[in-house]
């Protein structure tokens, strides 16, 4: 029996072929086609192409004047599966490794229910967005119209989370989610022989102190209380012990909780590798680059949201001062546009069948039981806001 008391498995099998057809970012032309099909065989009003590869399903009722959004986000990442499922991805290096096809095949159940018992009074905004890994399809809706053409009152989605009991609600209000942004360093120097340093200035010394320098910022600089994360995830130089090279690259992440922390971060990373790559007299050339902002709920969207998701769970179920996380998620472009709430769902404890499996794994799987989860709280959710 599901919460909705009806027959999910269509929708399970619709996931299980998402999955096994993933599509990277701006390519999920074949995704988008077989939404923008489903939502059409249901009665939406279907437009397709927004921010490249984006399909909103609309549909009204009665002479309400609110509408609500809710999105889901379709595209995979560029991993090569490892699990052997019946439905593991046939696209080698492509994989539905963080749940995507779960978001989408959740909202889909959903749709085809909120059409076929209507019970609201308003319109309905379902946003089927692409490129949420890393390439900003949120932004790219945006610009390209969205909320012009398609006006939303609150807008809401959800995220899978493994490591949290399966169906497990999960959120807070205020900042949620952290900011992301990238920086690549390029380091010149006089490359030279390893006998002979004095002859040469060295990068792989000059990169070595830049990134413990770094180190000091989050610790030194930024409100203990405020957490924010600097990682510096490449350091490549050199290709023989007896050569000191003369070019070294750094790529590093950024993160943050606040905007003001942010901004510090920023100043104080520049002002860092600048004074440090002087100091060992090699040339410092900093890329930056803006990537998400900080993703913040606002406050009677996620109260909302958290008397949907009791009524559905069972309070016990729900939690409503969740964990800050240092990932990201472009879904914070539309909240800054639009006042709403993101969720996360339990795909599974330690203890329970695949919660031991983090997101963007090899092994990962989203859990099927929550389709059910997450499209009975769309529909209640739709149902209650558009009363």
């Amino acid at each position: 029996m599901t919460l909705l008391d009806i027959d999910l498995t269509e929708f399970v099998e619709i996931r299980r072929q998402l999955h096994a057809n993933p599509e990277l970012a701006f390519e999920e032309t074949t995704t988008a086609k077989f939404v923008a099909e489903k939502l059409n065989e249901w009665g939406y009003t279907v437009t397709t192409g927004i921010g490249g590869t984006g399909v909103v399903g609309q549909l009204k009722i009665g002479n309400g004047s609110k509408a609500i959004g809710i999105r889901a986000d379709m595209d995979a990442l560029p991993i090569t599966e490892a699990t052997s499922l019946p439905w593991a991805s046939k696209n080698i290096g492509k994989m539905h490794a963080c749940g995507h096809d779960g978001h989408t095949a959740s909202l889909l159940a959903a749709a085809k229910i909120i059409a076929e018992r209507k019970k609201f009074n308003g319109t309905v905004n379902l946003i089927f967005q692409p490129a949420e890994e890393g390439a900003g399809g949120a932004k790219a809706m945006i610009a390209d119209g969205l909320f012009e053409k398609f006006p939303c009152d609150a807008i809401f989605a959800f995220h899978n989370m493994p490591g949290i009991s399966q169906g497990k609600i999960v959120t807070r209000p205020g900042p949620m989610m952290a900011s992301s942004d990238y920086l690549t360093v390029r380091l010149t120097g006089i490359g030279g022989h390893g006998g002979f340093p004095h002859k040469a200035t060295d990068v792989v010394v000059a990169g070595s102190s830049i990134v413990m320098a770094l180190q000091t910022i989050v610790s030194r600089n930024i409100d203990p209380l405020n957490t924010s994360v600097i990682t510096v995830g490449a350091f490549n130089s050199g290709y023989a012990n007896n050569v000191i090279p003369s070019e070294a690259l750094l790529e590093i992440s950024i993160r943050a909780l606040d905007s003001e922390s942010r901004t510090i971060l920023k100043d104080r990373i520049f002002k860092i590798i600048k004074a440090q790559a002087d100091s060992f007299n090699v040339l410092a050339e900093l890329d930056w680059r803006d990537g998400y902002t900080v993703l913040v709920n606002s406050e009677s969207e996620t109260r909302f949201l958290l008397a949907v998701a009791e009524k559905v769970v069972g309070q016990s179920h729900v939690d409503a001062q969740g964990q800050q996380l240092t990932g990201s998620e472009d879904f914070a472009f539309m909240l800054e546009k639009i006042p709403g709430c993101y969720f996360l769902i339990g795909n599974g404890s330690a203890s329970e069948p695949m919660g031991a499996c983090m997101v963007h794994n090899p092994g990962y799987d989203f859990n099927d039981k929550n389709i059910d989860v997450a499209a009975h709280v769309w529909h209640e959710l739709v149902s209650e806001y558009l009363a």
